[in-house]
């Protein structure tokens, strides 16, 4: 992390540093958001909130956080489980890999550091998955470590209030990040965890208030420092790519039980490895018949128009005809489940929307503890 002497010489004559931590700490007081993740001192908890929080929405994170924890209460149950049990549960949170490196990192921590997290952010860097960003997080907001924390929000933040404009550029970010360290408090005896306050009054500025289009200036608290009041130009938007895409739903009934034919991806997938979904179907095979579901789904820079195609198995071999008959995947990697077990599978995001909004699918509600 950059010296106190480098952030020093990068934003002294910048930003008037005690009056922007007085304003910010102010208004965060009184107008932060309650979240579960909030006034814990867990650092497993901290980590995990931090996980799930990356590239997904505040409000899916509520829920599935709450789910988890009642599920893996501890980082040791964490390690414990097995990671199709994880997968699971994360399914539908998307960016399946950050919950295959929670799962290997709470195994690294009770196998090789006694069940401990590491109390430093540079500690932190040597867990499985841990960048610079949640090392950070984890040090000051369990930790009380006088350490930064800059995500996109606070990057924003900083550089509307330095009037400067946007720049993805390493340089650009090592000077912000040198700036935002200038901002943190230290940690004080007997006080609260000031360092930890302030990142998350930082990251709740720019979620809420300092947002990326149309921000509420007249209620930002350091408006009256800030240099630009307003947003950034608009930079040119790389557009995202459209494809068409068909998936078989094929169900088939054993005696009571009502069975849905998956298939699981291949381990070494770049996308989605080892997760289940419903059979892909070419567009070809399904010219002509009208689909049971028609839906929108997006995986990072792709938007799918998706048409599902359902089919009632009746015997053991599919004619060619059908449309069971005409997918392409190899028998090895299809499978039969009964629908009342679905929940506990890892399956893709959009298996598992398609599965709730053709009502074959049920996620209990977990109730836990205030």
């Amino acid at each position: 992390m950059p010296s106190r002497k480098a952030a020093s010489t990068a934003a002294a004559t910048a930003i008037p540093v005690p009056t922007f931590r007085r304003l910010l700490a102010s208004w965060y007081r009184e107008h932060a958001r309650v979240l579960p993740w909030r006034g814990v001192d867990d650092p497993y908890a901290i980590w995990l909130s931090e996980i799930m929080l990356q590239q997904t929405r505040v409000a899916t994170v509520i829920d599935r956080y709450r789910e988890f924890l009642a599920r893996f209460p501890t980082l040791e149950a964490l390690a414990a489980a097995d990671v199709d049990q994880v997968l699971a549960l994360w399914s539908g949170l998307g960016y399946y890999r950050r919950a295959r490196m929670l799962h290997r990192g709470a195994q690294f921590v009770v196998r090789e550091l006694g069940g401990k997290l590491p109390s430093t952010a540079a500690g932190l860097r040597v867990l499985p998955g841990v960048g610079e960003y949640t090392a950070a997080a984890i040090a000051s907001l369990a930790f009380g470590e006088s350490v930064a924390v800059v995500d996109g929000n606070v990057e924003r933040v900083l550089l509307r209030v330095l009037g400067e404009p946007e720049d993805v550029t390493a340089a650009a970010r090592k000077r912000l990040a040198a700036v935002a360290q200038e901002l943190v408090p230290a940690a004080s005896a007997g006080v609260a965890n000031l360092p930890g306050e302030h990142n998350q009054a930082m990251m709740e500025l720019g979620a809420t208030v300092c947002t990326p289009r149309s921000p509420l200036c007249l209620q930002c608290p350091v408006v009256e420092l800030c240099a630009t009041r307003g947003e950034h130009p608009k930079a040119a938007r790389t557009p995202l790519k459209s494809r068409y895409v068909a998936h078989l739903l094929a169900l088939r009934q054993r005696g009571r039980i009502t069975e849905v034919l998956l298939e699981k991806r291949a381990a070494d997938a770049s996308l989605m490895p080892a997760m289940f979904e419903l059979p892909p179907l070419p567009l070809e095979a399904a010219a002509g018949r009208e689909p049971a579901l028609r839906l929108r789904h997006a995986i990072t820079n792709t938007n799918y128009a998706v048409e599902i195609y359902t089919e009632l198995a009746l015997g053991k071999a599919a004619p060619t005809e059908s449309l069971l008959g005409q997918v392409p995947t190899a028998d090895a990697d299809l499978q039969w489940y009964a629908v009342s077990s679905l929940a506990r599978l890892p399956l893709t995001g959009l298996a598992r929307k398609v599965l709730h909004r053709l009502e074959l699918m049920r996620v209990p509600k977990i109730k836990i503890g205030r």
